[in-house]
């Protein structure tokens, strides 16, 4: 018998209780032995009220027990999180967590210390929920040296800007609709400037590359300076869509990671991953293109990828292999290249505000001209106002420099036919 330990019983932790429950000789069947939960933690007793396991308000009950083998930490954050982990590591158990901004910052200390200690950390959901994208790149697609990883990896970011697109509502009204829908958190700082979507790329190209990749690695923006004009324009105009995508290339040997809100075709395979649903693009250099879409968000779909890695976990204790091959390759000395954002070539989509008299567009060119920056299509749209505050004008460039758009840019808008704030979103093609 495989023995579990439970700390934190929120939408997760009582997700992955039900699936136990009720598809537990489906499970017990795939492990090959009987498992038990036996103790449940959470800080919140009005939680553990209704828990047909024992119960404990200490996680270190859990982390003490001498016969539970597998400590499943649910509770998110840094601390205790962290201290938990790490002492359930020491104890010789084995771990899941779906804890990815933990991973991302203490990548270094969780998996050095699994090694040393022999024993193994797991973390499906800890990336797009319910997706099993996690043991697709670190077994299925093992055999690739991984040339790009694309994703739309964050449920609430997606949320919102479905609704803004198909709603025509602003920025402000899509986050309270995503909020009273379940998806976005009352403080969504995390999800709204990126940040989540961030940890969640540094783990995939951890595991890609063999490497920790660090949050101060990844160029970050959120999706808080998205206008519903610029939504409507980018579609109505050149036929795209806008997401919040995480991005890692390999290029040259030297890795191009960001995460910001960019710019896809309306034949995009992304173009049509609305509300809460996730998708993650991974191309290999032998396998091609591979795709795995599905619900990023969401306590069932997460506890389903939490029993996964029970199930996996068990089987290794049961057949006492645990830990004597690392889960995940972590080279401590290997040292990657990144490239800065300012360095990254690629199409750009731009909104200039202006008064409308003749010669701002060749003004406007010129200055792109002066800096590398080569437009592919423009359009002006016709003021509606008697006395318009500014025109827009809408470019999309061919590749450039960012650099030198980012220099162009700051020309124009110091320009005194400007009127607003140039923006710029880039395009990924």
């Amino acid at each position: 018998m495989i023995n579990l330990g439970l700390i934190g019983f929120g939408n997760v932790g009582s997700g992955v209780v039900k699936i136990l429950q009720s598809n537990l000789s489906l499970i017990e069947n795939k492990v090959g032995t009987k498992l038990h939960l036996k103790k449940v933690c959470d800080k919140d007793k009005k939680k553990l009220r209704n828990s047909p396991i024992p119960t404990t308000l200490y996680w270190e009950d859990v982390i003490n027990d001498p016969k539970i083998d597998i400590v499943i930490e649910l509770i998110g954050g840094y601390e205790p999180a962290r201290t938990i982990i790490l002492s359930a590591i020491k104890k010789k158990k084995q771990v899941v967590t779906a804890n990815k901004a933990l991973l991302a910052k203490y990548w270094d200390e969780i998996f050095s210390s699994a090694e040393e200690n022999k024993v193994l950390v797991y973390f499906e959901a800890s990336v797009a929920a319910g997706i099993p994208v996690v043991q697709a790149l670190n077994e299925g697609l093992a055999a690739n040296r991984i040339h790009s990883i694309l994703g739309i990896l964050n449920a609430t970011t997606n949320y919102i800007l479905t609704r803004m697109s198909k709603e025509n509502i602003n920025f402000p009204t899509a986050l309270k609709e995503t909020q009273k829908a379940g998806f976005a958190e009352a403080n969504p700082k995390l999800d709204i400037e990126g940040i989540d979507a961030a940890h969640k790329l540094s783990i995939l190209s951890s595991i890609a590359y063999s490497s920790w990749v660090k949050l101060e690695n990844i160029y970050t923006e959120g999706i808080n300076k998205i206008s519903l004009q610029d939504i409507k324009f980018a579609s109505e105009q050149f036929g795209y869509e806008i997401k919040l995508l995480g991005i890692c290339k390999n290029i040259d040997g030297r890795i191009d990671i960001r995460v910001h809100p960019a710019l896809i075709s309306q034949d995009h395979p992304f173009a049509t991953v609305e509300n809460e649903y996730n998708a993650v693009l991974i191309k290999g250099d032998a396998v091609g293109e591979v795709m795995f879409y599905g619900k990023g968000a969401g306590g069932m779909a997460a506890a389903s990828a939490v029993v996964s890695d029970i199930i996996y976990l068990a089987r290794h204790v049961y057949n006492q292999t645990a830990g004597k091959i690392p889960y995940v390759t972590y080279q401590k000395a290997r040292k990657l290249s990144f490239s800065p954002i300012e360095e990254i070539e690629t199409a750009y989509y731009l909104r200039f505000t202006t008064v409308d008299r003749p010669g701002v567009l060749s003004k406007i060119s010129g200055i792109l001209g002066e800096n590398k920056v080569s437009i592919a299509s423009c359009f002006q749209k016709v003021p509606t106002a008697v006395r318009p505050r500014g025109v827009p004008i809408l470019m999309v460039t061919h590749k450039a420099k960012e650099k030198n758009v980012r220099q162009a840019i700051e020309k124009i808008d110091r320009l005194p036919i400007t009127r607003a704030k140039t923006v710029m979103l880039r395009i990924e093609e």
